[in-house]
């Protein structure tokens, strides 16, 4: 494989880009690479198995995906056409995004997803309890339009199935060969500090610690299972029963440099020959 690391084309808060490195060397050997949490995908692309199982319970971001395994030239072209100096205006990245949340899922839509990504706020990926994309405008003086980057992700979409569902259901079908890495919406630094708006739907206390159970049993049946998460008195708990390692990782989420420290994390592997 390359030693060139490969970036995503969606800007993502909590993307693993950074990380790329020690999660390469954590992870087992494997026929496929199962991420019930696939997010910008950039363990995919910075990593070889033969197959691939991506999942994400954001449905719009596995849209684009699937329009990228199927059709990447007609997607990408269009794409392209909301990339314009014209475009990168508040008012007219309002009314795309209300545009978007009046669409029903299809190309017009899943290109709509791609401009909000890169003009919106922070590339944060936020839907109210009505299920409709609100992320203000993000004021960037140059939108990026990442077209190498789509054409690097769709070449490599051939070896991959895509699907959303809730995890649990991809944990109950993983089978023996399969790796499985997990990058869940990560525990909250602080009790004001909670971001679970991602899809609509909350990922709280029972989901962590059901995530963690999930993983345990996996390990038992020989598939493992690597976790990334905050490292905290709460995440050490639930993993208690896997082979902890410990990050510092520089925060990417604030768009101002200033808020951009570094924070502990960890990586959980469970896997059969854990001495825990």
């Amino acid at each position: 494989m390359s030693n060139v690391k490969q970036r995503a084309f969606l800007k993502w808060a909590g993307g693993k880009y950074g990380l790329i490195e020690p999660i390469q060397k954590r992870l087992p050997k494997g026929k496929r690479l199962v991420e019930p949490f696939v997010g910008a995908g950039s363990v995919f692309l910075n990593t070889e198995f033969e197959h691939y199982w991506l999942n994400d319970i954001n449905q719009d971001l596995i849209d684009v995906y699937l329009w990228l395994q199927r059709d990447p030239a007609t997607y990408i072209e269009a794409a392209a056409g909301l990339f314009i100096p014209a475009n990168n205006d508040a008012e007219r990245y309002y009314q795309y995004r209300e545009e978007f949340n009046c669409t029903v899922p299809g190309l017009r839509r899943a290109t709509l997803f791609l401009y909000m990504n890169r003009h919106g706020y922070n590339g944060l990926c936020r839907y109210n309890k009505k299920g409709g994309f609100n992320v203000p405008f993000g004021r960037y003086k140059r939108p990026y339009f990442p077209r190498n980057e789509l054409f690097a992700f769709a070449q490599k979409a051939t070896r991959a199935t895509f699907t959303s569902l809730p995890f649990e259901q991809v944990f109950a079908t993983v089978e023996q060969g399969d790796v499985v890495y997990c990058d869940p919406p990560y525990a909250p630094l602080s009790a004001t500090a909670s971001f679970t708006a991602y899809a609509g739907n909350g990922f709280g206390l029972v989901e962590q610690q059901k995530l963690a159970e999930q993983a345990a049993m996996c390990a038992e049946d020989a598939v493992p299972v690597l976790i990334s998460n905050h490292d905290l008195e709460s995440t050490r708990e639930w993993y208690r029963r896997a082979d902890v390692t410990q990050l510092d990782v520089r925060r990417t989420i604030s768009r101002n440099g200033k808020g951009r420290g570094k924070v502990s994390e960890l990586l959980a592997l469970y896997q059969l020959n854990n001495r825990r």
